[in-house]
């Protein structure tokens, strides 16, 4: 049973992740998503993140953790290994999503995505009224110290999988810690897409 302190985006990946089923979490942070798949899931968890700190969390939440960078491919993994792979905002965050989002779908069964929708209407207004890159709940960085290198949006991810013949399960849309069920490239900050081949 979820908790309700649990966030929304979090409270999705619990719906579409099975009990006790196999999760690697690509660019996991700190581990909150792992923790929480452990707790309410039971899943067998393994995270993957660059940063030091980050893996240090993980550490101290008692969670498996490797540090790597996703960048560089997953080849100590064979096929299909997890029946989840996840990269809970990370996506947006690889110098080669491409590539990324390749090795995730070759070892996970299915792989879940979410990521910050840049389209998001806030965002758009602050642009066009502002004349400066947005910062929003969903984008809480300013230009020069932002981890975001690729700025995507929820049509452009549509468009993308469509081209790879990849096929899209699943997917929610977030505004607030609500559900959007309309115009979601406009109304949604972030997208979740639950993905496979």
């Amino acid at each position: 049973m979820m908790h309700g302190s649990i966030k929304l985006e979090y409270g999705v990946i619990l719906e579409w992740v099975q009990k006790r089923s196999s999760v690697l979490d690509l660019g996991c942070g700190d581990g909150e998503l792992l923790s929480i798949l452990i707790r309410e899931k039971q899943v067998h968890a393994q995270g993957i993140d660059i940063d030091e700190q980050a893996i240090c969390r993980c550490v101290s939440r008692g969670l498996s953790v490797v540090q790597q960078d996703i960048d560089t491919g997953l080849s100590e993994y064979p096929d299909k290994s997890f029946n989840y792979t996840i990269l809970n905002q990370s996506l947006q965050q690889v110098k080669k999503p491409d590539f990324v989002l390749k090795e995730a779908m070759r070892v996970g069964e299915k792989t879940i995505i979410s990521f910050p929708n840049f389209c998001y209407y806030d965002a758009r207004f602050k642009i066009f009224f502002g004349g400066r890159v947005p910062v929003t709940p969903a984008l809480p960085y300013k230009w020069y110290d932002t981890p975001n290198l690729r700025f995507l949006s929820i049509s452009d991810f549509i468009e993308f999988c469509n081209k790879r013949n990849i096929k899209i399960e699943n997917s929610a849309f977030i505004r607030k810690n609500k559900r959007i069920r309309i115009f979601p490239n406009l109304f949604g900050e972030i997208g979740i897409f639950l993905l496979s081949i």
